[in-house]
This record gives structure tokens, C-alpha cells and sequence, in this order.
């Protein structure tokens, strides 16, 4: 994921998501159904980066949420994604104060972590993992950074749209993806990591 590029398997579902949310907004049922299969899994990967086992339970009141306001909601399918990542955030950040523990990791789906064909260094280094690993990892970057690379790697967002879900500003979310990434690329050059035997994954000095 280069700073300012979405990763592409999101990127390339934009178009069909935004036609399904307009669809869904005028009541189509089934066309709010493709919106869901789209947007889900980058969701619940993104909440279990937050509260753990408890992700699937706060994805569906987020939804709850979604489909109520769905008629406020003003966009294409990119701005879809960054506006229900916001309100599952505000619904993940309610289970934390009510728990007032930081949050916890648990396995993601196989899938949630697919990069864009193109990488750089710590890119590969993401994609080396499995994925209960890499959220292994990923727990134990500072928050701002595991947030950032949660928003930009798992739920596909650009640097901007993920700077609006967080509330700050985008130069601000490129660094701390970009130093999340980094960290994590240390990490697995240290341990040794491997990708089909192919050699160590590490982060070039």
C-alpha cells in the first residue's frame, strides 16, 4: 500500500458499492444485501483489531445504525466504506469505556488482509503473516498506528478518508500507517519470517 493508494481489492468493488447504496437508499433490500457482503469483511477485520471476540456483536449494532441512517448518508462507494468504518468506531469506542480495558486482538478471517498487487517492503512483510499473526502484530503498535494501518490496509481506506474516520488530519494517518508498517516490517526481519520458503521478509536499511 503506497501512501495515497487505496488498496486495489477495495478500490475495484467502489463502483458496484456505490451503485448498491443508491439502490439500497431507495429501498432495495437485495441492493442493500451487496452493499453488506462488500463492506463487511474489511468492517468486522477492522473491529476485531478493536475489540476482539466481541467484533461480530458490535458490527451488527453498527449495522443496526447504518441501515437506519442510510438516507442521511451523501456519496459514492469509498465514502460509503470511510462512513460506516465511523460508525462502527463510535460503536467499538462505546464497548471500550464500558469495559475500560485497552483494546484486545483475536483472529481475522483468511481473507480480510489481502494487499494490492504492487508492494512495498513492509507490505510484503504484512502479507508474509498469517492473518491471526499479523493482528497479533499489529496490537502491539501504539494506537494511532495500529488504528492507521487497520483503516488503510484491512478496510482499504485512503489517506483522507481514513483521517475523517479517526478525526485527524491525513498527513498525520500516512504517518503513523506508514510508521506502523515499518515497525512491523522489523519485526519480521527479526524473527525471520518466511513466505513459502522463498527467504526473510525484512525491511530494507
Amino acid at each position: 500500500m503506497g501512501q495515497g493508494r487505496e488498496p486495489r481489492r477495495a478500490q475495484a468493488y467502489d463502483g458496484e458499492l456505490g451503485t448498491a447504496v443508491a439502490r439500497a437508499q431507495q429501498g432495495d433490500e437485495a441492493a442493500f444485501a451487496v452493499a453488506y457482503r462488500i463492506v463487511q469483511p474489511g468492517l468486522l477485520g477492522y473491529l476485531r483489531g478493536l475489540v476482539g471476540d466481541d467484533a461480530e456483536d458490535v458490527a451488527s449494532d453498527a449495522w443496526l445504525e447504518i441501515a437506519r441512517d442510510l438516507g442521511r448518508f451523501r456519496g459514492d462507494g469509498a465514502g460509503f466504506r470511510g462512513w460506516t468504518a465511523t460508525i462502527a468506531r463510535h460503536r467499538a469506542l462505546d464497548l471500550l469505556r464500558r469495559r475500560r480495558v485497552r483494546p484486545r486482538s483475536a483472529a481475522l478471517d483468511n481473507d480480510v488482509l489481502e494487499l494490492p498487487d504492487r508492494h512495498e517492503t513492509h507490505d510484503q512483510a504484512l502479507e508474509a503473516l498469517s492473518t491471526a499473526r499479523a493482528l497479533e502484530l499489529i496490537s502491539r503498535l501504539p494506537r494511532d498506528q495500529a488504528e492507521a494501518v487497520l483503516l488503510r490496509v484491512v478496510v482499504g481506506l485512503d489517506a483522507p478518508a481514513a483521517a475523517r474516520v479517526l478525526g485527524k488530519r491525513p498527513g498525520a494517518v500516512r504517518t503513523a500507517a506508514h510508521r506502523g508498517l515499518r515497525r512491523l516490517a522489523r519485526e519480521l526481519g527479526a524473527a525471520g519470517v518466511t513466505e513459502g520458503g522463498a527467504g526473510t521478509l525484512g525491511e530494507s536499511q
